[in-house]
């Protein structure tokens, strides 16, 4: 049996935190390793634990949520820990912050439980997952704020139907209705994803929707 994904869950209301350890602990694919109320202790805490993925809220005391997460996930961060950010505040700058600071994915915290697990396997599975609600035109919104990257442009580097299937990324499609696109396997499409990724430097979907924006491959 593989191992459980190992979570760590930082809230600094103590009522969240334990619904969501409840919820998680349930799956048998999951296990809760701590729990924190402030991003200076997630950061603590993710180094001696060292989950798979964090669990992070945005607004809390002593260390925020998007400083934590640039702690653990930012750029140039020896051993980046996946991050999934899950806030009762669906604003713009929370979004946009959350991205820019490494994190891999954005729920709110009014989604479905099963959301939620979906959330955590994807992101700890190396994916990146926007809520519903955070839509590709936010993205495309502030593509542009988001600091200049070393990474080729798409289109020097990628062929033509990697081209395609990043367009088809930006656009918010997964892996399976890429595949139903183009008449693909769903493993040809994640072997397409892989090499986009490794071409242009990238470290996961987000990052690959934002790449898409700002080098005009979508408007």
């Amino acid at each position: 049996m593989k191992a459980p994904i190992r979570v760590l869950v930082c809230d600094d209301q103590a009522l969240i935190r334990t619904g969501f350890a409840t919820i998680i602990d349930a799956q048998p694919d999951l296990e809760v390793v701590g729990e924190c109320g402030d991003g200076r202790a997630a950061v603590e805490l993710a180094g001696r634990l060292d989950p798979d993925i964090v669990v992070m809220d945005v607004r809390m005391p002593v260390l925020d949520g998007i400083e934590a997460t640039r702690l653990l996930a930012g750029a140039g961060v020896a051993h980046p820990v996946k991050v999934l950010v899950v806030t009762t505040f669906n604003l713009d700058e929370y979004v946009y912050e959350a991205l820019r600071a490494g994190a891999s994915g954005f729920l709110l915290k009014d989604a479905p439980a099963a959301q939620l697990l979906h959330g955590i396997r994807t992101v700890a599975a190396g994916a990146a997952l926007l809520a519903p609600e955070v839509t590709r035109q936010l993205v495309g919104r502030y593509a542009a704020r988001i600091r200049p990257s070393e990474s080729p442009t798409a289109d020097t580097v990628l062929t033509p139907r990697e081209l395609e299937v990043l367009r088809l990324i930006a656009n918010g499609l997964s892996n399976s209705e890429i595949a139903a696109t183009l008449v693909l396997s769903q493993e040809t499409v994640k072997t397409y994803v892989s090499r986009i990724l490794a071409k242009l430097g990238l470290r996961d979907r987000v990052q690959a929707v934002v790449h898409a924006y700002r080098s005009g491959l979508v408007t």
